[in-house]
């Protein structure tokens, strides 16, 4: 068979001040049509090098030092701007990881998808936004001619990666990057787009390259595996090979971080096969003066958070007669509580309203009707009155995002400082500094770090930083809205140990949002499950996996990735 894609000996190097960086070195692969390759590895292995190499997206001053990129038996290595513009979105089409900045804040969904498919393809007019209806479908977004108004901030994490699925099948291409496509999508949308691109290979030939750290993903929809480590290739072959019987030391290890879902431990795996230590692997003593000073209600039987028949409604399109006005019901008449020292993990779909509860509690949203307490102080009907804000005082949120969370311009100190000098905690500006400096030791980035800025972090690190400003203010609850998921196994499992440390030591009250139901298995004491804004189902963790009793509790778990090479 023809090979599709031929990547031979690729080298790509990043000049600096204090030396070159070699991002890829001597990277050979090869991509069939109707093949789906896996390339998976830790952040700074060197996987979102390769894709952006091949189609000329180097952050500069990267740079092809060597190799060859043979597509379609055409070298790309080498040719000009005005010659990579009739390949990319025609016949390679791209899938970045972050799909806050891959969308135009400024532009309609609709805008985006119609200019990129009259700019790839022959539809024009009416037929363009038909063909965009189209694509959000596929994708498995409803109301997609109503959606087609909206902007990028008026949807989900998880709606806008699928927004950008779209857009990179919008000029149907024989050959599709996919960096992280299911990263914030939950298991029912995933394995919704992970079916809608095994479809499109069988049917079109279509050859794919995932970039990934998951390996459910991998092992689901991936014919053949490349593991990655510090910009080389280290193994490679059939998932069944890989993910069943790998030879490397690391590949190994990168499995055995993957959480566990058939049973729950006490602990998540860590990636051992870093050489010289890892500062971020390091477990952290929680013991401070400061984060244990805080005033405590004793009582642990009381419901620290209760919530009691919410609602809250989205406006999707205005209009002076009330009856051509569209609403969406983000969230129908929840209502749950939640235990002192409780961890309550909340799952669902994409836009089910996991997010706007937790934005709720936290004072984000105001609810169209219903009620919000936290130790009994109802921060709903008045939340501007004393009381209220002393209570909301105990709520902290580490957003899912750790990129657009952090202010780009203020340093990592000022960042953490905030939340102290807020709310005035201290008597004065050498004990805010000093406690700062010392919130990051705690979570494992060390006093250093204070004195640099946000872009100078990994994602994992940036997520550290923003649980660090999160306890500053010495919460008793602590709401993580997928806290993990734009990061590897490795650096998730490092995180989800960090909080599990956090909340055992201080005696947090959690509710933990994510749609990775292994790792909710691992983190949460009790699960909500949610759909359509409302709640569906709550029960114990174990009771739940076990023996779940609605429908849609079942349809989450039947969905969820199987590893059974892996969980042994």
């Amino acid at each position: 068979m023809t090979e599709l894609l031929t990547i031979t000996d690729l080298d790509v190097d990043f000049p600096t001040r204090r030396g070159t960086v070699h991002a890829a070195r001597k990277v050979s692969l090869d991509v069939s049509p109707g093949e789906v390759l896996g390339l998976v590895g830790e952040s700074g292995a060197g996987k979102s090098t390769i894709g952006n190499a091949i189609i000329d997206l180097l952050e500069q001053p990267g740079r092809v030092a060597g190799g060859s990129v043979l597509f379609q038996g055409e070298e790309l290595i080498g040719l000009d701007e005005d010659q990579m513009r009739e390949i990319r979105g025609k016949r390679i089409g791209m899938i970045f990881q972050d799909p806050q900045t891959s969308l135009n804040p400024l532009l309609t969904i609709g805008a985006q998808l119609v200019e990129t498919i009259e700019t790839t393809t022959q539809h024009r007019g009416n037929d363009a936004i038909g063909h965009a209806i189209e694509l959000l479908e596929a994708v498995g977004i409803t109301q997609a001619r109503a959606r087609l108004k909206s902007y990028p901030h008026q949807f989900s994490g998880g709606m806008r990666q699928r927004v950008v699925i779209a857009l990179a099948l919008a000029g149907d291409p024989d050959l599709v990057i996919a960096d992280e496509p299911t990263t914030a999508l939950d298991v029912s949308i995933q394995a919704q787009i992970l079916d809608l691109i095994k479809k499109l290979c069988r049917e079109r030939d279509l050859g794919v390259i995932i970039v990934t750290h998951d390996i459910g993903v991998i092992a689901n929809i991936a014919d053949r595996v490349t593991v990655m480590f510090r910009g080389e290739v280290v193994e490679t072959g059939p998932v069944s090979q890989i993910l069943g019987a790998p030879e490397h030391e690391y590949t190994r290890s990168l499995i055995a971080a993957v959480p566990r879902a058939d049973m729950r431990l006490k602990r998540f795996a860590s990636v051992d096969y870093i050489e010289g230590g890892d500062e971020e692997r390091n477990r952290i003593d929680i013991g401070s003066h400061w984060l244990g000073a805080g005033q405590k209600h004793e009582n642990a039987s009381d419901d620290v958070i209760k919530l009691e028949k919410l609602n809250l409604a989205f406006t999707l399109q205005r209009a002076v007669l009330k009856k051509n006005r569209k609403y969406v019901q983000a969230v129908d008449d929840v209502s749950l509580s939640v235990q002192q020292g409780e961890v309550l993990g909340l799952v669902g779909e994409s836009g089910s309203g996991k997010s706007t509860v937790a934005r709720l509690i936290a004072g984000l949203y105001q609810p169209d009707s219903g009620s919000i307490r936290i130790h009994g102080t109802d921060i709903t009907s008045n939340p501007r009155s004393t009381d209220a804000r002393q209570a909301s005082k105990a709520v902290q949120m580490i957003f899912q995002d750790p990129y657009s969370s952090l202010n780009a311009r203020m340093r990592v100190m000022d960042i953490v400082a905030e939340p102290i000098r807020f709310y005035k905690l201290t008597s004065s500006e050498g004990e805010t500094r000093q406690i700062a400096c010392d919130l990051l030791d705690h979570v494992g980035l060390g006093a250093a770090a204070a004195f640099r800025y946000p872009h100078e972090f990994s994602g994992g690190q940036r997520q550290r930083i923003s649980i660090a400003r999160a306890l500053a203010s010495r919460p008793e609850i602590l709401i993580c809205d997928e806290p993990t998921s734009a990061l590897d196994v490795s650096v998730q499992a490092t995180i989800l140990n960090l909080l599990k440390d956090l909340q055992e030591e201080l005696g947090l009250t959690m509710l933990f949002i994510t749609h990775d139901l292994p790792v909710i298995r691992q983190m949460a004491d009790r699960i909500a499950v949610m759909r359509n804004g409302a709640i569906c189902e709550i029960a114990d963790t174990e009771q739940l996996f076990a023996t779940p009793e609605h429908e849609y509790s079942k349809h989450l778990l039947d969905l969820m990735p199987r590893m059974g090479l892996l969980q042994r």
